[in-house]
C-alpha cells in the first residue's frame, strides 16, 4: 500500500457552516464536497439516482451533478467493481455503493483478486483509487442478509484499506479522505447509526489523517474500551455506567482497521493495564482477536488481566427479534469489565 494521501480541495462557500447532521447526512455532504472538488469522482450503485439510495445517503447528489456521475447500475455488484476497476485505470475515483453488507459476496472476486492486488501487479504504476461504500452492522430489524459484519474478510487482504466512521464529523471527513487516498478503501458504514446526530464542522481540516488515526473518544485511566463503527456508542454508554461505579474507563475509537493505529492503543493500554475489545461481529477469528495479540505482543509486562473481547456469537445473525441478545450491549460489556478487574 502507498503510505502518502492527496489532500482534496475544500469549497469555501461550505467552509464556515457548523451544523448538526446525521451521520447519513454528513456522507451525502462529504460525497457532494468531493465531487465538486474533483469532476473524475463519480458514484456508481443500485437506486443511487433518483432515489438516493436505500438509505438515502446519496439524496439530491444525482440532480446536481447528473447521471454521467451518479450512476444507477444494474443488480449486479460484481460488475459494479469491474466496472471502477476498470474506471480507475483510466483516471477516475470511483465510489461504489454496496446497498447492504450482505450483497457485497457477489463482488467479493473483484474487490479482493483485482482491486486489491492491481497496484501489486503493476509494481506501483497503477493506483486503484476506488471506494467501496458499503453499510454494515446490525440493529434495524432487519431481514436476513442486511445486517453482516464482512469487516474481517477486508482486513485480511493485503492492499485494501478499511475504515469506519463512528460520528458525523468523522463521516464527513473520512468519507473525503478515503476518495482522496491513492489505494482502494472498504469504507464501512454503521447502518444502526445512520441517523444518530452530532456537530459537523465544515471546516475541519480534510486530510489529517482521521482515514488512519484512532481516536480517543473519551479519556481514563482503569480500563480501555476499544471499539469502532457502531459499537462506538456502547462503549461510551458503558463508560458513563462505570464512572457511576467510580472506574474511569478510557474509549479508542478506532476508525481504521487496516492499518490499525497500533502506536495509540499501546499508549492507552500501558496506561490503564487493562483493555476490552467490543465489535459487533463474531469474536471468533474477528478483527478483536488481532487487536488482543497486538495489545498482548506490546503490553504484556503494563497488563494487570487477560484482553478480553465482546462481540457477536459464531453462528449467522439472528431473526430480528433476537438481534439484540446478539449485538454487544452495555451489560455485556460491564460483565466483561468485571471480570478483567477480577483477575
Amino acid at each position: 500500500m502507498t503510505a502518502t494521501m492527496e489532500r482534496p480541495m475544500t469549497d469555501p462557500a461550505t467552509t464556515q457552516a457548523t451544523e448538526t447532521l446525521t451521520l447519513a447526512k454528513a456522507i451525502n455532504e462529504g460525497l457532494r464536497a468531493a465531487m465538486r472538488d474533483d469532476d473524475k469522482v463519480l458514484l456508481m450503485g443500485e437506486d443511487i439516482g433518483p432515489l438516493g439510495g436505500v438509505f438515502r445517503v446519496t439524496d439530491g447528489l444525482q440532480a446536481e451533478f447528473g447521471e454521467q456521475r451518479v450512476v444507477d447500475t444494474p443488480l449486479a455488484e460484481s460488475g459494479i467493481l469491474g466496472t471502477a476497476v476498470g474506471m480507475a485505470m483510466r483516471g477516475y475515483r470511483p465510489v461504489c455503493e454496496i446497498q447492504f453488507d450482505g450483497f457485497v459476496f457477489p463482488a467479493f472476486d473483484q474487490i479482493t483478486t483485482q482491486l486489491a492486488k492491481v497496484h501489486n501487479r503493476t509494481r506501483g504504476k497503477v493506483q486503484m483509487p476506488v471506494v467501496v461504500r458499503i453499510p454494515y452492522g446490525g440493529g434495524i430489524g432487519a431481514v436476513e442478509h442486511h445486517s453482516e459484519s464482512p469487516e474481517v474478510l477486508f482486513t485480511h487482504t493485503a492492499g485494501l484499506r478499511v475504515a469506519t466512521p463512528a460520528t458525523p464529523q468523522d463521516a464527513y471527513t473520512m468519507i473525503q479522505e478515503a476518495i482522496a487516498c491513492p489505494d482502494p478503501v472498504v469504507f464501512l458504514e454503521p447502518k444502526g447509526r445512520y441517523w444518530s446526530k452530532g456537530e459537523v464542522d465544515r471546516g475541519a481540516p480534510v486530510g489529517s489523517d482521521t482515514l488512519n488515526k484512532a481516536r480517543i473518544a473519551r479519556p481514563g485511566t482503569d480500563i480501555t474500551l476499544v471499539a469502532y463503527g457502531p459499537t462506538v456508542a456502547t462503549a461510551m454508554k458503558s463508560a458513563e455506567a462505570l464512572a457511576a461505579e467510580g472506574r474511569s474507563a478510557e474509549v479508542v475509537d478506532l476508525r481504521a482497521l487496516s492499518p490499525v493505529d497500533t502506536g495509540t492503543l499501546v499508549e492507552s493500554v500501558r496506561k490503564t493495564g487493562r483493555c476490552i475489545v467490543i465489535h459487533e461481529a463474531p469474536v471468533f477469528y474477528g478483527v478483536g482477536a488481532e487487536i488482543a495479540a497486538r495489545v498482548t505482543e506490546e503490553c504484556f509486562y503494563a497488563l494487570e488481566a487477560p484482553v478480553l473481547r465482546v462481540g457477536g456469537f459464531h453462528m449467522q445473525y439472528p431473526i430480528a427479534k433476537l438481534e439484540h441478545d446478539y449485538l454487544p450491549s452495555v451489560d455485556r460489556i460491564l460483565d466483561a469489565v468485571d471480570r478483567a478487574f477480577a483477575h
